[in-house]
Formats: C-alpha cells, structure tokens, sequence
C-alpha cells in the first residue's frame, strides 16, 4: 500500500506540472475542443507546414516534456530529503533521485542542443530546395 501511495503522489507532482503546458497550448490555439477537428485538420498546421518545422517542432515538444519530467524528478527528490526526518535510508534513496533527474536534465538539454543544431543545419542546407 505504501508503494502504490508513493507512485499516485509522484504521478499527482507529475500531472499537475505537466496539465499547464498542455492547457496552454489548447487555450492559445483557440481549440473547440472537438466540434469542427475534421474540417480544421489540427489548425491546418501540418497541412501548410514545412516537414523540417514540423519534425523540429515535434523533437522540441517532446524533449520539452521530458524536461519537465527531469525536473519534476528533482523536485520529487528534494520533497523526498526535506521529509526524511534524518532517516539516513530515505536521504540516499533521494540522493539518488535528486542525481537520476540531474542527469537526466543534462542529457536532455544535450540532446536538444544537438537536435536544434542538426535541424538549423538541414534547414539551412535546403533551404534553396524548398
């Protein structure tokens, strides 16, 4: 029981950091929330839209959303050390978790940076092509 408890309140940390983003972007968009998707064709962005800014979008989202996964993580561990009363076994164990969502956060942020490079790069070569 005690482990299904911490799992529904990592996943609560986790949605209530993740809900904004995805409210954000549906508000921005003006979105009816299903009364006319067929027609519209999701705004006609993929429609109109150039591959390499779709595919460049795409990457950028979802390493966006692992990032906020990574922080959450970290934030999760620190919650985890401040509530560990000096139990030396509760410290580690967010130690670790506070090192995992570090780590994670770095490569993250590496693999965008190689992902914004490679695309810059593509769009740049090609773009007399297009």
């Amino acid at each position: 029981m005690k482990k299904i408890s911490k799992h529904l309140i990592a996943f609560a940390i986790i949605s209530f950091l993740v809900l904004p983003v995805f409210a954000t972007s549906v508000l921005a968009q003006g979105a009816d929330f299903g009364i006319n998707p067929v027609e519209n064709g999701l705004g006609n962005s993929l429609q109109q839209g150039d591959p390499r800014t779709i595919i460049g979008k795409v990457i950028n989202f979802a390493l966006g959303f692992l990032g906020v996964i990574a922080v959450g993580i970290i934030l999760f561990g620190g919650f985890k050390w401040m509530t560990a009363a000096g139990n030396e076994d509760k410290v580690s164990e967010a130690k670790k978790l506070l090192g995992a969502g570090v780590v994670g956060l770095i490569i993250i942020l590496a693999a965008w940076a190689v992902a914004t490079f490679i695309i810059n790069q593509i769009y740049s070569t090609t773009q007399g092509a297009s």
